[in-house]
């Protein structure tokens, strides 16, 4: 069998990468806060899955608001670690008020958690979940059946006229005038249509003007 080729995307490296340096520098910013052993191991994570659960808000479409608030401050706590363990402050002697930060951020988490998770608009959830109404046939009167309606009588349809030109009727009459001049006879359709070149139905027509 085949062996199929494994393909280095730098993208994904570099994405590995900087995880794995986030990761490490709100670990050590949790245990110089007073967060020992795995509890310094969670900090990473909790700060990781808020902002994997604000990017899901923020590509789902709905309540972006929401979305980019819980994602601003996952940020803030991912660039804040970074920034704090770069030599700018002493880790030696951590402030207490990044100590209550580190110690309240669970509550924190937990809550943005929630609410990103379940925090569905009642109108979506009700689109989604109520379907559509079937159609229904019109129910027939109960009071009389269909033998005892009386027939509707068929409305006479209207006479079928081919629109005659005044010039035509005109060419017509004259022809007419000749063959009685000539036969003593009016003319007939078969006659008339013979000597304009017209169809029969239109033949028909001139016909009824010209009596």
């Amino acid at each position: 069998m085949r062996a199929l080729p494994v393909r280095i995307d730098a993208v994904l490296v570099q994405a590995v990468i900087a995880a794995a340096l986030s990761f490490a520098h709100l670990h050590d910013l949790a245990s110089a806060a007073g967060q020992d052993g795995w509890k310094a191991w969670a900090y990473p994570v909790s700060v990781d899955l808020l902002l994997v659960a604000a990017w899901r808000r923020l590509r789902s479409g709905g309540a972006k608001a929401a979305g980019w608030c819980w994602f601003l401050i996952a940020l803030t706590a991912s660039l804040g670690a970074n920034v704090a363990t770069a030599g700018l402050l002493d880790l030696g002697a951590v402030p207490a008020w990044l100590r209550i930060l580190v110690a309240g951020w669970p509550a924190v988490a937990f809550l943005g958690g929630t609410l990103l998770a379940h925090g569905v608009t009642a109108a979506t959830q009700t689109t989604e979940r109520t379907p559509a109404p079937e159609p229904t046939a019109p129910e027939a009167p109960a009071s009389a059946s269909a033998a005892e309606l009386p027939a509707a009588e068929p409305e006479p349809a209207p006479p079928a006229t081919s629109p005659v030109p005044p010039a035509l009727v005109a060419l017509a009459r004259k022809v007419a005038d000749e063959h009685r001049t000539r036969t003593g006879t009016p003319i007939d359709t078969s006659t008339l249509r013979a000597r304009l070149g017209v169809p029969l139905p239109l033949a028909e027509a001139i016909v009824t003007r010209l009596t």
